[in-house]
Parts: C-alpha cells; sequence; structure tokens
C-alpha cells in the first residue's frame, strides 16, 4: 500500500473531474457514442472516475482491476452480441482501461486496445480531453463496424451518457 497513491486519491475533489470533462465535453463524447452505435452492433460505456473508492486503494486495487469491476457492475458484458466496451479513464493515476466483452476482443486483441489507450493518456496528458476521446471513440468505431456491422434492428442496449463517478 502506497500512503502518497491513497493520499491523492482521497485528497482530489470530485468535482476536479469537470476540469478535463465539462458538461460540453460529456456532451460530445455522448452524441460520439449515439452516432458510433448506429455504426455497428457493439455497445460503448465511458466512464471518467477521479480517483478510486478507499476500499480499493487499501487493496492495493489497479485502474485495471477497477475497470474491469466496473465493467461488470455496469453489465457491459452483458450485451447480446458480447460486444460491449468499457473505456475506463481513472485521472489520479493518469490511466486509461478498455475492457472488451469476448466477441469484440477476439477479433482486434488486447494489443488495439492497448494502444487506443496509450493514445488518450497521451492526448490527455497534453490537456487534450475532448479530442483524446473523441478520437479514441472513432477507432473503436471503425473495429466495431468492421466485426458489428449494423443491422435494420440495432437495439441501444447501454446508456450513450458517459457515466462520472
Amino acid at each position: 500500500m502506497q500512503l502518497t497513491r491513497i493520499f491523492r486519491h482521497l485528497a482530489l475533489p470530485h468535482w476536479w473531474v469537470r476540469r478535463g470533462f465539462p458538461q460540453s465535453t460529456l456532451a460530445a463524447v455522448e452524441r460520439a457514442i449515439a452516432a458510433s452505435e448506429a455504426r455497428h452492433r457493439g455497445e460503448l460505456r465511458l466512464v471518467v472516475e477521479a480517483g478510486l473508492p478507499l476500499g480499493g486503494l487499501l487493496r492495493g486495487e489497479s485502474p485495471r482491476a477497477r475497470a474491469i469491476e466496473l465493467f461488470a457492475q455496469l453489465r457491459v458484458w452483458d450485451t447480446v452480441e458480447n460486444s460491449g466496451v468499457l473505456i475506463y479513464l481513472q485521472l489520479v493515476d493518469r490511466r486509461v482501461e478498455i475492457v472488451a466483452d469476448r466477441g469484440i476482443d477476439a477479433r482486434v486483441g488486447q494489443e488495439f486496445w492497448n494502444a487506443v489507450c496509450r493514445r488518450m493518456e497521451l492526448a490527455f496528458a497534453g490537456g487534450r480531453f475532448e479530442a483524446g476521446a473523441l478520437a479514441a471513440l472513432d477507432e473503436i468505431t471503425e473495429a466495431l463496424a468492421a466485426h458489428f456491422p449494423a443491422r435494420a434492428a440495432n437495439p441501444n442496449e447501454l446508456p450513450d451518457r458517459p457515466l462520472v463517478l
């Protein structure tokens, strides 16, 4: 357990998320997710969290473990075609994690997801939160459209609105 990490997570106020993700950015991301999902049968969920909860910090939880936990809690895994994708942004540790359901992950692989995460982190490090998120959504959209193109019946199984924790 790293006391410095725990302090950083607990000291950062919740509203700090709004510096990088104001309402206008969240609305732009929501529109991009809706437009993306019109092109494929995948489901996207974006979650932004300033710091980890105390329990996770005491367990030494990594951003990856938190993303997997949220993937389950938010039922991103529960899509008809196993094509759900969770994009998790953890701002204190400056990490981006993508957890994809087995249907899409089997087709594009972890290297693709890791590359998208690192490009987002670079954009965020430069203060380009909206541009980084939208560019990542474009990349993911192309992958989903290639492997799960839209059909006439294309229900929206998950909320498009980004979740701020």
